[in-house]
């Protein structure tokens, strides 16, 4: 019983099985090396790693240090149960006495007795796996290792057989010394393992990094680009206004400079009036009195060069300062487009839990929020009626950012909302005003709400975690998927009135019976 009871506390919860190489974890549970790893590789999908004893949930893999006093237990004992002997006649398990190398069976003491009473055979103590221990030549014990031959024989193999002078040496102590080596092996092996593992961590911990930071540079570039086109759109405005105004004033002069000539065509049809009388007078006396009293050909002269300015005084369209606009524009935009790289931080996100409604239960850090069946917090005038809470920050202006991670079962609503919004009825719920913004999901597709107005969106869910971005400046709400590579979902473009604050909703799911949380997993 006691045994039985010993072997129950050397299982491996996972495989069932006698330890092999236990691994201890923080929360105390031990585990074989090969299934806990095995079982957490499972979970990289989560990136989670939980305890399967307990459930304790580790962000970071901790590191797996080897129980040598459970190993010595588990292999002593797992070494007794191989060498245990029980009698080959009876039915249930009953240890036996003595071995007959003779006829290569195990006996209990009552087949022991009927067995002398028929012949005379040659008896040793209990033998486990009687077969290998017997010499197939003499049939006695196996009880010396001929290192020469790298074989077990018997004493009369070593005597008289065909080990004759060859070097021999006990079976325990050539037992012992394999033994040694091999444990000075498995203590090398099991450090090579070690730092193998260390290093596969290294890795898998280099790996995430890279995956943050492609995350952090998408949003930046997301923003990037977004501010050029915004600046674009200006620069496109203002240039088209000066080709416009620039059109009009050459179109206005030459408008003026046309109203001009008409009047002068008409001084010239009077003017060709006269001289056509004068060409009429027959007198050529008076003819040449009033040529030289008017004076025509002077006149004539100064109306050319007149005209002449005139036409200098037209301008022709300038390309040449509209691409000076233009090129200014795109090189100031281009030199200053480096503040959109700038480091930021994730903004510093915590539940206010005196806004926590209903059926909402906040964890201790703060951070994450889950739907409770019971009333969990006494409710005030800042609290909200439905289950839903928000941030204690106002964010009022710059750049903020911060990472969550949904249920996939139950239901939920991320976003942003003003303090201000109402704390009861139904438009208290997170987009069904016009004083917040969020994306929720519904059987695996996104949508967005904002003043009640539901806009679908046409993209499945492909992960748990997602990003939110807020340009309060340029009134924009942005959600991402939180994969590699980051995938944009959706972005309002707003103008912010008032500060806003993180908002989150979760609810019970009927349909699938299952509760909606939502966790805030990178913020300061």
């Amino acid at each position: 019983m006691a045994s039985a009871d010993l072997k129950a506390e050397l299982l491996c919860s996972i495989c069932m099985e006698i330890y092999t190489d236990p691994v201890t974890l923080p929360c105390g549970h031990s585990f074989c090396r090969d299934c806990i790893t095995r079982t957490w590789e499972h979970q990289e999908y989560i990136r989670t790693n939980k305890c399967p004893e307990c459930m304790k949930t580790y962000q970071r893999r901790p590191e797996l240090k080897r129980n040598l006093r459970l190993h010595n237990i588990a292999e002593a004992f797992r070494e007794q149960e191989e060498n245990e002997v029980f009698c080959t006649y009876c039915d249930s398990p009953v240890p036996a006495v003595k071995s007959c190398l003779t006829c290569q069976i195990s006996m209990c003491g009552d087949h022991l007795r009927k067995h002398n009473k028929t012949v005379e055979h040659t008896l040793e103590a209990p033998i486990p796996s009687l077969g290998k221990h017997v010499c197939p030549v003499h049939k006695k014990t196996l009880a010396y290792y001929c290192t020469q031959d790298s074989t077990c024989i018997c004493a009369t193999c070593h005597l008289l057989g065909d080990h004759i002078g060859h070097p021999v040496e006990p079976l325990d102590e050539a037992s012992r010394k394999k033994k040694e080596k091999l444990g000075n092996l498995l203590e090398t092996v099991t450090l090579e393992r070690e730092e193998a593992e260390k290093r596969v961590q290294n890795l898998k911990d280099h790996n995430r990094h890279v995956e943050d930071t492609t995350a952090s540079v998408i949003v930046k570039v997301v923003a990037l680009i977004s501010g050029i086109r915004r600046q674009l759109d200006k620069l496109e405005s203002k240039v088209l206004s000066e080709i416009s105004e620039q059109q009009q004033q050459i179109s206005k002069s030459v408008s003026n400079m046309i109203w001009q000539l008409e009047i002068e065509k008409k001084k010239m049809v009077q003017k060709m009036c006269q001289i056509q009388k004068l060409c009429d007078t027959i007198d050529p006396l008076s003819f040449l009195e009033d040529v030289d009293r008017s004076d025509f050909f002077m006149e004539r002269i100064k109306e050319r060069e007149r005209d002449s300015d005139k036409d200098n005084a037209v301008k022709d369209f300038d390309e040449g300062a509209i691409l000076k606009t233009l090129c200014t524009g795109l090189s100031s935009m281009l030199l200053g487009s480096d503040i959109w790289f700038s480091m930021h931080e994730p903004s510093a996100i915590l539940l206010d839990i005196n806004t926590a409604g209903d059926n909402v239960d906040i964890a201790d850090d703060m951070k994450t929020a889950s739907y409770s069946q019971k009333q969990k917090y006494l409710q005030t005038l800042e609290s909200f009626e439905c289950s839903q809470v928000m941030s204690v920050k106002n964010l009022s202006s710059g750049r903020h950012y911060w990472d969550v991670e949904v249920s996939s079962a139950g239901w939920w609503m991320v976003g942003v909302c003003y303090p201000s919004i109402d704390r009861r009825g139904v438009s208290s719920w997170i987009g069904n005003n016009k004083k917040s913004w969020c994306l929720y999901r519904s059987d695996n597709v996104y949508s967005v709400v904002h003043d009640s107005r539901v806009t679908p969106l046409p993209l499945k869910s492909s992960c748990n975690r997602l990003r939110i971005h807020l340009d309060f400046e340029a009134g924009q709400l942005t959600f991402y998927e939180k994969r590699n590579p980051m995938r944009h979902l959706y972005t309002f473009t707003t103008t912010f009135t008032e500060p806003v604050r993180a908002a989150f909703s979760v609810c019970e799911d009927t349909v699938y019976h299952g509760n909606g949380w939502v966790k805030i997993i990178s913020s300061q």
